[in-house]
């Protein structure tokens, strides 16, 4: 599809700058697909849309401190490094700022005797592999010198940098949040526990193929880059279990949805793995694994806006995303949220 499809004009101030005062007291519009009506609401008034037997699927994924500010060595010039995957012990794959000037054998240096790195390969648009040396514990260092990889349209870094983490951060290595779970409190998930849904948690380590902006001018020509992901035993079970009790499977952010596709549209079923994925939902993807989504307010001509256009038309997208405008929703990763359920139109736009 031509990707202009998928534009808008956003407000700038709509922009989310920084994270809700409190985490479910943000706007939600609850979208019904089966009865193509949606309507404004808070973020804790998704608990009135869960019942008993629904499996609530998060990505436990937790976000580096992926972002370095440093000189190359000889010319003092600088560069902006963002760790994107280890490929191998100690060697990142990175999305380089100044790239031109980052070339095989070059010495990038973040803080003397801390944290610096060698260009070990040079990638296509922007990637560089990057081996790093450090004289201690890795993690360490980067705690030490890194910074949190917060989106361009963000403005100033957070003062707390836990409110760039989802309350249930798990797993260490994500260049990005999945923005869609930080409306969750811990109080909002116990009430969701007592009424019977189910949690299951996945990983998803979020790198160039979720935030690569789309620059082709037909959707069909963009590649992913792929992300690793990991399934548990005790997750695919569960999942298995709910499939075969005919149970909603309700998937927090678009990473959960690309892991759980990803993996049942492979298999068939969903199977304990670990692998990765560069699948990319657009107008026209059948779902086969989720039954309702929990995402945020997404870019224009993204490929999460295409994802959330698969599965409740384009068209209704962009009408709901014209009313969240008209009433001054808070957009992008720390904005509002829509919560989608209801059976999908086989023939929508």
């Amino acid at each position: 599809m031509d990707i202009k499809l998928f534009d808008f004009d956003l407000p700038e101030e709509l922009i989310a700058q920084s994270p809700s005062l409190v985490r479910d007291k943000s706007r939600m519009i609850s979208v019904d697909c089966s009865n193509q009506t949606y309507q404004d609401e808070h973020f804790f008034d998704i608990i009135k849309y869960l019942k008993p037997g629904d499996v609530l699927v998060r990505n436990n994924t937790k976000v580096l401190p992926a972002r370095l500010f440093g000189t190359k060595e000889g010319t003092g010039a600088h560069v902006e490094v963002l760790l994107l995957r280890e490929i191998e012990k100690d060697t990142w794959e990175c999305l380089t700022g100044n790239a031109k000037a980052i070339k095989k054998g070059t010495v990038v240096v973040f803080k003397e005797g801390v944290l610096r790195a060698t260009c070990s390969e040079v990638k296509d648009e922007g990637i560089r592999y990057m081996k790093f040396d450090y004289p201690g514990v890795f993690l360490e260092a980067l705690d030490e010198v890194g910074l949190m990889p917060l989106p361009p349209y963000i403005k100033k870094q957070c003062e707390d940098n836990s409110r760039y983490q989802t309350v249930y951060a798990e797993r260490l290595g994500s260049s990005a949040a999945p923005t869609a779970g930080f409306h969750f409190t811990p109080d909002l998930l116990s009430k969701i526990q007592q009424i019977g849904v189910e949690i299951v948690d996945i990983t998803l380590h979020i790198g160039l193929g979720t935030f690569r902006p789309v620059k082709v001018q037909d959707s069909k020509d963009h590649i992913m880059h792929s992300e690793y992901f990991e399934v548990s035993e005790e997750a695919s079970g569960a999942l298995n279990k709910a499939k075969s009790e005919g149970r909603r499977i309700i998937a927090v952010g678009t990473t959960s949805t690309r892991t759980l596709e990803a993996v049942y549209q492979k298999y068939g079923h969903f199977v304990a793995c670990q692998e990765a994925t560069d699948i990319f939902i657009s107008p026209g993807y059948k779902f086969v694994a989720i039954d309702a989504l929990i995402t945020n307010f997404h870019l224009p001509r993204s490929t999460l806006i295409m994802l959330v256009s698969a599965f409740i038309g384009r068209e209704f997208t962009m009408q709901i995303y014209a009313h969240a405008i008209k009433e001054r929703y808070r957009f992008f990763s720390f904005g509002d949220a829509m919560f989608i359920y209801g059976k999908q139109k086989e023939l929508l736009s």
